[in-house]
């Protein structure tokens, strides 16, 4: 499928930044984070940007933005619809936490909020990630590893940034689990890649007799193409991705988002350089970003079968 730009920035942002807002959530319902103004507020403005711009991204996808707040409606049948209501409804706790903490207010309330806060997250991610689960004709995305992944990256790439918030600018001591736990993350999150590319690569190739299921038959082809020129399914659907541009994109992304955040958390925690922890958490943003994009682009819709491709 035709990588849309938009997309890519709304579920790599906003993964982030509902990354940043469940870690911070349950570390505070926990009661292992400082609870003090800075040391809340700062991520959660940093979580609310990465998160409000990706949402505004998506809305530029939709062909009348106007009107994206009717999707809410189909929320008992439509990911879509239930992963706008999630993404409203996190904002609720997280403005609750934030409220809470400004008043200087630090009883159970913080706990509360920031436990709500981190399971409103992991609601969004969810939704986000069941929308291109529940597609069937699109062989790559009904794989298992598609949900996993998407908790990864988005805890992955807003634990960097929270780390890098607290190696830098906060007075707390980390310590070396929290880093060591997104090292073993990212390490993790790499293995299933591409135990998922591989799995995708030995999908069945998308042909005609496939799609109709009239393989066994012999060769299956139409008698005539069903358009004669462009159209929206030539332009979104019927994209191919050269194999050569694949393997040297993927290698690519699993350096940036998980080769190079290990590095920088092995050099960082001996030596204490913490200047390194936002290179890592960049590194991994910019490597989920060619992730994304192949998570498009490798992507066969059925109907692809029925059109000429589009070389990428």
């Amino acid at each position: 499928m035709k990588p849309a730009l938009t997309v890519i920035f709304f579920t790599v942002l906003s993964g982030a930044g509902y990354g940043v807002w469940c870690l911070l959530g349950a570390a505070i319902a926990a009661g292992i984070y400082p609870l003090s103004k800075i040391d809340v507020l700062v991520p959660l403005l940093f979580g609310f940007v990465l998160v409000t711009v990706g949402l505004l991204a998506s809305t530029a996808h939709l062909g009348r933005p106007e009107r994206a707040w009717r999707a809410l409606s189909q929320w008992s049948s439509s990911w879509l619809s239930r992963e706008g209501i999630a993404s409203l409804i996190t904002y609720l706790p997280m403005l609750a936490l934030a409220s809470l903490v400004f008043a200087n207010r630090y009883g159970p309330g913080p706990r509360i909020a920031g436990a709500l806060l981190a399971l409103c997250a992991l609601a969004t991610i969810l939704c986000t990630a069941n929308i291109y689960r529940s597609l069937k004709t699109i062989g790559a995305w009904r794989t298992p590893q598609v949900l996993p992944l998407y908790f990864a990256f988005a805890l992955l790439s807003g634990g960097l940034w929270l780390w890098a918030w607290l190696a830098l600018a906060s007075g707390f001591t980390i310590g070396v689990a929290f880093p060591l736990a997104l090292l073993a993350l990212a390490v993790v999150a790499a293995i299933v890649k591409y135990d998922y590319w591989r799995r995708i690569d030995g999908l069945p190739s998308n042909s005609a007799g496939h799609a109709t299921g009239l393989e066994m038959l012999g060769k299956v082809r139409a008698f005539e193409g069903p358009v004669t020129g462009q159209s929206y399914l030539t332009r979104e659907m019927a994209f191919v991705l050269a194999r050569k541009h694949s393997t040297r994109l993927r290698r690519i992304a699993v350096a940036l988002f998980a080769a190079l955040p290990a590095l920088g958390i092995v050099i960082a925690l001996p030596s204490g350089a913490m200047w390194i922890a936002p290179l890592t958490a960049i590194a991994a943003v910019a490597g989920l970003f060619v992730e994304r994009w192949l998570f498009f682009a490798e992507a066969r819709h059925a109907v692809a079968a029925f059109f000429p491709p589009r070389r990428g």
